[in-house]
């Protein structure tokens, strides 16, 4: 017994090695009560109730009745959307939070439901619990989020519009040039179409300077 086993004996406290060792080999003893067969069964249906339980949590916060669950969302960019063509249009077909805020694909949904956990954060704190913040904070909020779309590019826009889908003949003359245009020159949804779902805040045409500015000094042609 060396010195340290020595000391743990006489203080009637377990090395952790020894600990661990102990729980790791009760853990890896053959059951003597129930069989392989059953073992496996209980573990093979806990893994079905986790991971149902997993899934319905990320549907249950990842659709509108939840998002607009917040004040602050309800309240503000919430009510300029019910007025926006993605709500309200001659097809019928609408795009809601989850469609435009959240990715399909479901690494990249893990990602930003992780992200997610900072704005409940903020939320906790009150940081835009009332319009006179929210509308102080609406520039920051819209050049977070043209930049995170920028570095997709513009992901989730991508979802339901996309250039190898789109009939230029049938576009009007100035959506077919711009369509054209932003193919050619490699450019994303989010460069053109801003203020679709939400009002632009003030100062939008400087921030949006700004932005090119910034991402074109970071990403050369």
């Amino acid at each position: 017994m060396d010195q340290a086993d020595g000391m743990a004996a006489g203080s009637g406290v377990m090395p952790p090695l020894r600990l661990a060792a102990r729980v790791w080999a009760l853990l890896a003893r053959p059951s003597g009560q129930f069989s392989l067969g059953l073992l496996v069964l209980v573990g093979f249906l806990a893994g079905i109730v986790f991971w149902g339980g997993f899934n319905w949590g990320l549907e249950t916060t990842n659709n509108e009745s939840f998002c607009r669950g917040c004040h602050e969302m309800d309240q503000n960019v919430y009510r300029e959307y019910r007025t926006s063509v993605h709500d309200q249009n001659r097809s019928g077909v609408r795009a809601s939070c989850p469609d435009c805020h959240v990715p399909h694909d479901w690494t990249h949904k893990m990602m930003r439901k992780i992200q997610a956990s900072n704005e409940v954060f903020h939320h906790l704190l009150g940081d835009i619990d009332t319009r006179e913040k929210f509308e102080a904070k609406r520039g920051d909020l819209a050049k977070h989020v043209w930049t995170a779309m920028k570095e997709t590019d513009s992901r989730e826009c991508r979802n339901c519009h996309n250039f190898d889908s789109m009939d230029l003949a049938r576009q009007n003359e100035r959506a077919r040039t711009r369509h054209s245009q932003a193919e050619d020159e490699g450019k994303t949804c989010i460069d053109c179409h801003k203020g679709i779902a939400h009002r632009l805040p003030a100062g939008a045409l400087d921030s949006e300077r700004a932005l090119n500015e910034t991402w074109n000094a970071v990403h050369p042609k």
